[in-house]
């Protein structure tokens, strides 16, 4: 578990409720039970806070890339699909849009980077190689 500040801080906004669920059995659990089971009972209400809360801000990000990789890797497929339906525009400014029903890309000519959106999420960044740069010039092509 990281023990990651940031993490517990989001922890108790996001389950406020959890907590001070915990903390009123806590005060009832000490002050009711007289036992030897009232420190197990405490250690286990801890813990299980603890471990509930144990995701770090590290780990959602690095679902969120993961995430955001595989909807990246369906957009490139798309594109493959969509090249024949898409518009090519050239902007006065030097940049240009390529669109089609699922995917829109924008970029600066000759940057070497393109934004991609697909379905709503945007990438901010996607190298203009491969099957980007492929779907940039059918599109280019098909405009003519």
């Amino acid at each position: 578990m990281n023990l990651d500040l940031e993490a517990w801080k989001q922890f108790a906004i996001d389950h406020w409720v959890v907590i001070a669920v915990a903390i009123v059995a806590l005060v009832i659990v000490v002050n009711v039970v007289k036992t030897l089971v009232k420190w197990v009972l405490v250690a286990a209400i801890v813990i299980g806070v603890a471990v509930y809360g144990g995701y770090s801000v590290n780990d959602l990000k690095e679902v969120g890339s993961k995430v955001s990789s595989v909807i990246l890797d369906d957009a490139i497929s798309a594109m493959a699909g969509e090249a024949k339906d898409a518009k090519y525009t050239l902007n006065e400014d030097g940049t240009y849009t390529v669109e089609t029903k699922n995917i829109t890309l924008s970029g600066v000519a000759n940057s070497g980077e393109v934004k991609v959106t697909y379905r709503g999420v945007t990438f901010p960044a996607v190298p203009l190689e491969g099957a980007v740069r492929e779907f940039v010039v059918q599109a280019r092509e098909a405009s003519k």
